[in-house]
């Protein structure tokens, strides 16, 4: 008997991206807020503050692209079940699945053992970004702890060349107190150095933590709509083909 086949579609992650783009804008209000205040945090050491800045940004880029790079993966999974494939655009991440159904999209049939070994390689070619964002998360946060030990290092020092530098036989108060205000210029520079880092990295970690959660929670959507797919197509007890343009069940029992 023959029945028609509804197919399932891949959901799409445009609900992730939305997050990100939310979140990120909450977080330039905040800046706008404050803007008078995270710029002079920031020139307190522009070189610490400005790699981490420029790592932040690397981090954002590549969420923004993670997410993005499923839009087409997710359009081409959809196409291939309405019939309408030839129009989008091939895929990457699932590179291995067009191979298996290119040319003969009506009598492909995915083993289990195939099935198994594609998802393993698209999970693989996932977690390879993944693993690029939580490093970047945890270099924030050793830039901020470098820029921290950096600025304790320069105010112990500082401190300890003021001392040496005071002369206490002078009969001279004011000439001593002078020297003395002159002389923590040093301290006070390198204690701005070690308390803006931190805030500047563990602000930074804070929002690659987010951007991550939000990028692994799409990846992970559209890897189990994928293998709920796939498990779809695998051949069990039945086969399938294509007849004009719907699946259909035919039984191999």
């Amino acid at each position: 008997m023959t029945q028609d086949y509804d197919p399932y579609h891949l959901a799409s992650p445009t609900v992730y991206l939305i997050k990100i783009v939310i979140f990120l804008v909450l977080v330039l209000l905040v800046g706008a807020i404050l803007y008078n205040t995270i710029i002079t945090f920031f020139w307190a050491n522009p070189f610490i503050n400005g790699l981490i800045g420029f790592t932040l940004a690397v981090g954002v880029f590549l969420s923004f692209r993670q997410v993005i790079r499923l839009f087409p993966e997710v359009q081409w999974v959809n196409s291939l079940q309405d019939g309408t494939n030839s129009s989008a655009r091939q895929p990457v991440l699932l590179a291995p699945v067009a191979g298996i159904l290119r040319e003969r999209i009506g009598e492909a049939i995915i083993t289990p053992s195939s099935m198994r070994s594609i998802l393993d390689s698209v999970g693989n070619r996932l977690d390879e970004a993944k693993d690029t964002s939580r490093y970047l998360t945890g270099l924030l946060v050793f830039l901020g702890l470098l820029g921290t030990f950096f600025g304790l290092l320069q105010t112990v020092t500082s401190v300890g060349n003021v001392i040496n530098a005071l002369d206490v036989t002078s009969g001279d108060s004011a000439t001593l107190f002078a020297n003395l205000k002159e002389g923590l210029t040093a301290p006070l520079a390198g204690m701005g150095t070690a308390f803006s880092s931190s805030l500047f990295g563990l602000s930074g970690s804070l929002i690659l933590g987010f951007l991550d959660l939000q990028t692994s929670q799409s990846q992970n959507a559209f890897y189990t709509d994928l293998e709920d797919w796939m498990t779809s197509m695998t051949e069990s007890r039945s086969s399938r083909y294509r007849d004009a343009g719907q699946w259909t069940w035919r039984s191999g029992a």
